[in-house]
């Protein structure tokens, strides 16, 4: 059983503890106590600030296909996602955004036994984005942001932030009933039915290709004749990039595979659930980004990366990172610091450190492929980031420092 199938198992388990009826838009719990939400008020965590010149505007969408039916709840209707959309703005426009609602927060913490952790200490989360921030001039790539299997969007603000300031636009998509505590209009804070359906090899496939189908439908809706606006006018639809994490970036490289208009992917640590055809991407980029462990290292417990390094082309790239757990590429690590309990298992890797490497790492391989920008990071290991180890299973094999000194490239374009 891969890492995603025995993460989902336990997640499923602890949600059908925690609510007699499971699959169902979930009511908000009673408010805190006034004692409560003033502590939570002064515990709030706060992301990195973003590294770019520009500032972050974001907008929420809420777009349904109704040429599909929600494959896990078909009386639901239409396909339903929420969109974030981060756009550069002018900076000082707008009003400050939350993170997150305290009732999405509320269901999220349960679904992973956190009841100890204020709600309110996540949702009041300090970040750079504004609401209604005027949008700045000229056109931008566009890189589509996937989470993890029950896990909301929003977990991949500091990497939507950061791209954003750096002038990227980026959608980040939550698919619905895939992640524990998201809102949806008229249809409550949504649990994750996915969760508790999806068991098999075949089940897991069929998420990534419903999450390829998902993007397709944003990218027609972002970019296409009936665009919302402004985005028409700020996208560069020639220039577009999709990440994820964990099934996120197996969604990635399905989506790549089925859709030519995304032109580099990466892959945060996720299983890749027969993502990639026998014939590749057409050479497009693709890099995976994750653990330095006995799962994601070159003749790794998760087969799945060995069986797509080959398939990969075009300026491919496998990085490991030291100290690092699976969670270390979202949000996660800035929460177990700052707000959760020192029970709650965190990764040796620093938050400071895993959010400046994932940044760092996911907006050079874009600027290389959608900017055409020189990216020396991408050449090799470098002294500034020494937990970071370019593999290459045709070549060197031990992808470390030693035998991959700074300056050697592996596998450029």
């Amino acid at each position: 059983m891969t890492r995603l199938m025995r993460t989902a198992a336990a997640a499923a388990l602890a949600l059908c503890a925690a609510f007699a009826a499971p699959g169902t838009a979930l009511a908000s719990p009673p408010a805190p106590s006034p004692a409560a939400s003033a502590t939570a008020a002064s515990e709030r965590a706060q992301l990195p600030r973003p590294t770019g010149p520009y500032g972050i505007g974001r907008t929420t969408l809420h777009l349904t296909d109704d040429s599909r039916k929600d494959p896990w709840v078909p009386q639901a209707g239409g396909r339903a996602v929420m969109v974030d959309v981060f756009y550069p703005a002018v900076r000082g426009t707008g009003s400050p955004a939350p993170y997150a609602t305290t009732g999405e927060i509320r269901v999220l913490l349960a679904a992973r036994k956190l009841e100890g952790v204020p709600p309110e200490a996540m949702a009041g989360t300090r970040t750079d984005v504004r609401t209604g921030a005027r949008p700045d001039g000229g056109r931008h790539p566009l890189v589509v942001l996937s989470p993890g299997f029950g896990v909301p969007r929003y977990t991949l603000t500091s990497l939507a932030e950061d791209l954003t300031s750096r002038g990227y636009v980026v959608a980040s998509v939550d698919h619905a009933y895939e992640a524990y505590g998201v809102a949806f209009p008229g249809r409550g804070v949504l649990t994750c039915v996915a969760c508790e359906t999806a068991k098999t090899p075949e089940d897991f496939h069929n998420v990534v290709t419903g999450r390829a189908k998902d993007v397709s439908f944003v990218l027609d809706r972002l970019t296409g004749p009936r665009a919302a606006r402004p985005f028409a006018r700020m996208i560069d639809k020639r220039r577009i990039g999709m990440a994820g994490h964990s099934i996120g970036g197996a969604g990635a490289a399905a989506t790549m595979a089925a859709d030519g208009r995304v032109r580099a992917g990466v892959n945060m640590d996720g299983a890749f659930q027969g993502a990639i055809p026998a014939e590749g991407l057409g050479g497009r980029p693709f890099m995976m980004l994750g653990t330095n462990d006995e799962w994601h290292r070159p003749g790794g417990k998760d087969t799945s990366w060995d069986e797509a390094w080959p398939r990969l082309g075009g300026g491919k790239r496998w990085l490991t990172v030291d100290r690092a757990d699976h969670f270390t590429f979202t949000d996660s690590p800035v929460f177990a610091e700052q707000i959760f309990p020192p029970t709650v298992p965190r990764p040796a890797l620093s938050a400071a450190r895993s959010v400046a490497v994932t940044r760092a790492y996911t907006a050079a391989f874009f600027d290389r492929h959608l900017r055409h920008l020189p990216q020396p990071l991408l050449d090799g290991p470098s002294p500034a980031n020494p937990e970071v180890h370019f593999n290459n299973p045709t070549g060197n094999p031990a992808g470390n420092p030693t035998s991959n000194p700074a300056g050697n490239p592996l596998n450029t374009p």
